[in-house]
């Protein structure tokens, strides 16, 4: 299934094709393809290069390490990714490793590199849907992750499915139209709450 965003002047393929399905059909993700969406990762732009990303990966293939990530997710996020062939979660190292201060930016940097990595999924036919619905405390304990780690979000890795294999209320969501603020609202200049003048009214 295709949902193109309904932007306008956007010349970026991925801007237009990026959304976040919940129908994923349970075709595997082949290894390279894999590589090649964390590698994509692996160049994001980072504040003084820190790169303080990390990320916890199961596959479907290995049904062990499958449910173990699984486990961590809410109830809802568990329903319904329990066919989706890869499930991850990001983490940043939000002190740095350098000298143990605070880094302000490492959320940031994560968000940065699992856009690229969500471009490249894109780019390979792949779909890629965030969560926040998952236990932060359980996964921390789960997966052993130092305290210097924070666990920021889950990730479904696939290819897409069928919206008619969803509940009611899942497949409305699919299909239904996506909706943006407009650019008035978020892009300001001069003081807070002021529309930049090269935005439209």
């Amino acid at each position: 299934m295709q949902k193109p965003a309904p932007a306008e002047d956007i010349q970026s393929l991925f801007v237009h094709h990026r959304w976040s399905p919940y129908a994923f059909s349970d075709k595997i993700v082949p290894p390279n393809v894999l590589r090649a969406i964390f590698e994509a990762a692996r160049w994001a732009p980072s504040s003084s290069n820190l790169q303080p990303w990390s990320y916890m990966v199961a596959t479907k293939d290995n049904p062990a390490e499958f449910e173990k990530l699984r486990s961590v997710l809410v109830d809802f996020n568990a329903a319904w990714t329990e066919n989706i062939p890869v499930l991850a979660i990001s983490l940043g190292r939000v002190k740095n490793e350098k000298d143990g201060q605070p880094n302000r930016l490492a959320l940031h940097d994560v968000g940065s590199a699992t856009a690229q990595l969500t471009a490249e999924a894109i780019a390979r036919g792949l779909f890629v849907h965030q969560m926040a619905g998952f236990d932060t405390d359980k996964a921390r304990t789960t997966f052993h992750i130092p305290e210097d780690w924070h666990p920021v979000a889950a990730i479904a890795i696939g290819y897409p499915g069928d919206p008619q294999s969803l509940p009611d209320k899942l497949r409305e969501r699919e299909l239904g139209p996506r909706v943006r603020k407009p650019l008035s609202e978020f892009v300001m200049s001069d003081t807070w709450g002021h529309t930049a003048s090269f935005v439209p009214e």
